[in-house]
């Protein structure tokens, strides 16, 4: 599920969704002004916010294997760690966090700390 959402003010939430809709190790895709970010869920019930751009080529982060607190791109088999962003092994590169609540079952992301990331 792709949800699209326009940037945020630095200090603003923004609602991008029920937390549930989000199964155990999976992914969704939120559409923003700056570009697509990816929504995880880790296996223990935390989400995560990142860049849907592996660093290596690109690839769409949000379409990996979710294990432990990383991802692994289904391109080239890059392993980003969904707390960093920092990748993760010999690889070298990060991607932008964005952060995440959870509060009344519902998903918030914190899109304008992409805004200041940007400027």
């Amino acid at each position: 599920m792709t949800v699209a959402v326009a940037t945020a003010p630095a200090a603003e939430w923004v609602d991008v969704g029920a937390a549930a809709d989000i199964l155990p190790r999976s992914a969704r895709v939120v559409r923003t002004a700056r570009g697509d970010v990816a929504v995880f869920r880790t296996a223990a019930d935390t989400y995560h916010a990142i860049d849907n751009r592996c660093p290596h080529r690109g690839g769409p982060l949000s379409e990996g294997i979710v294990h432990g607190d990383a991802v692994t791109c289904p391109l080239h088999n890059w392993v980003i760690s969904l707390s960093t962003g920092r990748t993760l092994g010999a690889d070298e590169g990060c991607v932008a966090t964005i952060p995440v609540k959870v509060e009344a079952g519902r998903l918030y992301l914190g899109l304008g700390a992409l805004a200041a990331a940007a400027a």
